[in-house]
């Protein structure tokens, strides 16, 4: 009997549930990286990512097939699987940013604890 697409879909969504993968998917959006390059703009922001941590946290989005790899000049390179990758990680941006503003709207229309936000 088949895994009912709901379940495939939930175990796609808990792969990508985890912050340092959605950094690496976000960084490859802009093509593709050496692994050195991936650990050097994690470092550089609050992630702080180990080596060894970024190794074990790609390895699941390349067995997941959200990823693929490639050997460029004695380096391992990674690369989106595909196009509808980066299509999602825009989406999320999309429905992300539209719900703050959607919140961040209703905060100042009732106001929290007493107080009213303006905007400026």
């Amino acid at each position: 009997m088949p895994i009912p697409l709901y379940r495939v879909k939930a175990d796609f969504f808990r792969v990508l549930g985890h912050p340092v993968r959605i950094r690496v998917l976000e960084l490859l959006c802009a093509g593709p990286k050496p692994v050195r390059d991936l650990l050097a703009d994690t470092e550089i922001e609050s992630l702080a990512v180990s080596a060894s941590s970024l190794s074990q946290q790609l390895a699941v989005l390349r067995r997941y097939g959200i990823v693929t790899t490639a050997r460029h000049a004695g380096s391992v390179v990674y690369m989106l699987a595909g196009p509808d990758v980066s299509d999602l990680m825009m989406a999320a941006r999309r429905i992300l940013t539209e719900m703050r503003a959607c919140e961040h709207d209703s905060l100042e229309q009732v106001g929290v604890a007493g107080y009213s936000y303006s905007r400026h």
